[in-house]
């Protein structure tokens, strides 16, 4: 008697919150369309979001931060990351909590200026001399393993390169040609090798290369064939954050690479001399035009939760030379200054409010819930009847918009337990009673008060 199990195959797909944004949603002139790049409503927040932006690509926020205040789930978050995408996409964007500067292993003003030198860019522009071409022909010469002398391993190769208008056969020693080989270059591949360091670098697959295999789906990019000579010289772009560079400068001069050699996570706190012969080289870089500084967006989210020490840090983070665009997100009124007993607007210190731009978020109408409402279930791909989706988007406005997103997907296994895959109004009001909001958590803890421990 043989019996089957039947295995039913998951797809596990997480969708970010805010992973359907693209941008601010502004016309040419700076004004907010009403829905555009995967934002709504906020027009104001959003245009004087439109505003900083434009500060930020002319250099004039030094010294300056911005403060998004509102109640909660009014789209701050949305907009900081709508900054970012606005700003470029290799434009780094660090987001944090204020509680994550608390930790019994660092102090907080090391947390925090790590993250300020994540959300630094160096995109560093050097020549190097380069042969690049598509490759025609690789041959291999092995020689007996000199421990194991029944095997034998690749110790040289003569490698064929071509382009529109030269072909050159190069010959490479033993430890480049380890890198061809663990790399998989194959005939049509189009790819360069630093002269002075042997690094060898795969841009795509060469199309239109004679006996070169080609497939209907492939991981690499299908490019032209070059033109020019093969051995020349090329400009490298990359980009590294400040803290790279920290870390990297950090490992080379102390035990720590033995520890990030068996992968294990370095906690170890960064000197002050090392972040300033980091900052002395990168100054050098800029000066000779090697080098160019991109400015990001260090997001911290609930900033009341910073204390006094913080919020000074940060006012000092702001006028330093390199610094990233801060921005501080609150949903406080009125509330003590962590750390002292002074009370202050969004628990913030009134000389750091000075610094920033404050731009306030406001409670979203029923036309804005219904919409952002729509956009999550097209971003989720989830099927709902148009009942189902009034009914969301009341709970939204008796509630909060946060509530009810959330109960989009405990609807959706609702309606797959019952064998459906569009959601129905009873599902919706089934996930509301089985998930209440935070209204009537309050009602339930009032009213068996006396029952709770205290």
């Amino acid at each position: 008697m043989s019996s089957e199990i039947g295995v039913r195959e998951t797809i596990f797909k997480r969708i970010g919150v805010h992973s359907h944004i693209r941008g601010l949603g502004l016309d040419e002139k700076g004004r907010a369309l009403f829905i555009a790049d995967g934002m709504v409503g906020q027009t104001k927040a959003r245009e004087a979001a439109g505003i900083v932006v434009k500060l930020i690509l002319e250099g004039k926020i030094a010294g300056k931060g911005v403060l998004f205040v509102g109640p909660p789930g009014t789209g701050k978050t949305a907009i900081a990351v709508a900054i970012a995408r606005e700003l470029g996409e290799d434009t780094p964007f660090v987001a944090m909590s204020a509680s994550e500067i608390y930790s019994s292993e660092r102090k907080k003003t090391e947390i925090l200026m790590e993250a300020v030198r994540r959300a630094l860019g160096v995109r560093v522009r050097e020549k190097r001399l380069v042969y690049e071409g598509v490759v025609e022909k690789i041959e291999l010469r092995r020689a007996r393993h000199p421990l194991v002398p029944y095997m034998t391993i690749p110790v040289e190769a003569r490698l064929t390169l071509f382009t529109k208008d030269d072909k050159v056969t190069l010959t490479l020693p033993e430890e480049v040609t380890h890198q061809i080989i663990e790399m998989g270059i194959k005939k049509g591949d189009l790819i360069w090798i630093d002269a002075s360091t042997g690094r060898v670098f795969r841009e795509g697959k060469a199309r239109g290369v004679e006996k070169a295999r080609y497939y209907d789906i492939d991981t690499k990019r299908i490019l032209d064939i070059p033109s020019g000579p093969i051995k020349k010289e090329k400009e490298i772009v990359r980009t590294f954050t400040l803290h790279d560079l920290d870390f990297r400068f950090s490992i080379e001069r102390s035990a720590v690479s033995i520890v990030s050699i068996f992968g294990i996570g370095v906690t170890k706190e960064i000197p002050s001399e090392i972040r300033k012969e980091v900052d002395e080289l990168v100054k050098k870089w800029i000066n000779e035009k090697k080098a160019e500084l991109i400015p990001g967006v260090l997001f911290i989210d609930d900033a009341h939760m910073l204390d006094i020490e913080a919020f000074s840090f940060l006012s000092r983070a702001m006028e330093s030379e390199f610094a990233p665009i801060i921005i501080l997100a609150t949903n406080r009124g009125i509330a003590k200054v962590r750390g002292t007993d002074i009370e202050s607007p969004h628990g913030i210190p009134l000389d750091m409010l000075d610094r920033l731009l404050i731009i306030q978020t406001t409670p979203y109408s029923k036309e804005d819930i219904a919409e952002i409402l729509r956009i999550r279930i097209e971003e989720e791909e989830i099927k709902i009847s148009k009942d189902a989706f009034d009914a969301l988007v009341e709970i939204g406005c008796n509630s909060s918009l946060r509530y009810a997103v959330q109960l989009l997907d405990p609807a959706r296994i609702l309606a797959m337990n019952e064998g459906r895959d569009e959601i129905s109004r009873d599902d919706v009001l089934r996930a509301k009673e089985l998930f209440i909001d935070v209204k009537r958590s309050v009602e339930y803890l009032k009213k068996y008060e006396e029952m709770f421990l205290k």
